[in-house]
């Protein structure tokens, strides 16, 4: 998506592929920048994604039923272990712990710790099971699901943190998070636009926003990104979406995201869901 100008006048411009086919939209701004750019810019994001993205994630979201319909309890119980090791050690090494994927599985299949720092070994025990615990939740998104989440997670490794909101100005590389006596009122108007959106925006679109819209607030002193990356896998299951996992390997790629403006992280994330499900389409 990007802002264009033909001589005096501004537009909004977009090209995408539709049944294969390149495929141009624009909307006219004015003779000048309007203020409320972002806004305008989010609703032509939304209109573009309705005419193609919206339909193929609702054939996603129908042929994922249908296969998950078709496996036993225990196949699906199987299945979910696996992602919840797969999430786990991805979320965590993105953050920087030293656990390999196959150090994850033997620590939450066989009980089994590698020789590796203890804190690692304890939250990723912990991480994995805090997932099911946001996959299970059917309670709308709170300030205290997200609390209890975040004790869970960091309770036996970093007690003087876990499940506080932060009372101190933290950095994260160039990134400088919001002053700490303004992450309150942040946070409440990040949950009531939650509680605003929750059933009328696409659960996808909902999952993007909602992760980026965390992460510029950054509650918390730390482990703010994999509390943000399970509340995504909170609103996609609970839209009955198939999850995604933000890999390790793509974690620059995640970044540059992360560090544009809210709609191009919606565009970037929405680009990563229907590649990573494509074979629901096929």
């Amino acid at each position: 998506m990007q802002l264009v100008q033909k001589k005096r006048y501004y537009y909004l411009a977009h090209t995408f592929r539709k049944r294969g086919k390149p495929t141009h939209r624009e909307t006219y701004l004015g003779i000048a920048i309007p203020e409320d750019i972002e806004q305008r810019k989010e609703l032509f994001l939304r209109q573009i994604l309705e005419e193609e993205a919206f339909v193929k994630m609702g054939s996603i979201k129908k042929a994922f039923k249908k296969q998950w319909k078709r496996y036993p309890e225990t196949i699906k119980k199987k299945i979910l272990l696996d992602v919840s090791i797969d999430f786990t050690y991805n979320t965590n090494a993105i953050e920087g712990s030293t656990i390999t994927k196959e150090e994850t599985e033997d620590i939450i299949k066989k009980n089994i710790s590698p020789n590796k720092q203890l804190p690692d070994i304890l939250e990723t025990i912990a991480h994995s099971k805090v997932f099911f615990k946001a996959l299970q939740e059917k309670k709308q998104l709170s300030e205290r699901i997200m609390k209890e989440w975040h004790m869970e997670l960091f309770k036996d490794t970093k007690l003087d943190i876990a499940g506080k909101i932060r009372e101190y100005l933290v950095r994260v590389g160039d990134y400088r998070a919001p002053d700490w006596q303004d992450v309150p009122s942040l946070l409440n108007h990040f949950f009531s636009w939650h509680a605003k959106n929750n059933n009328s925006m696409h659960p996808v679109e909902l999952a993007a926003r909602a992760h980026y819209k965390f992460e510029k607030i950054h509650p918390f002193g730390d482990g703010n990104g994999r509390i943000g990356r399970l509340i995504i896998t909170h609103i996609l299951k609970k839209g009955g979406y198939p999850l995604i996992i933000i890999e390790y390997r793509k974690r620059k790629q995640y970044y540059r995201a992360l560090q544009k403006t809210e709609n191009d992280f919606v565009s970037y994330f929405i680009r990563e869901y229907l590649y990573r499900h494509k074979e629901f389409l096929e």
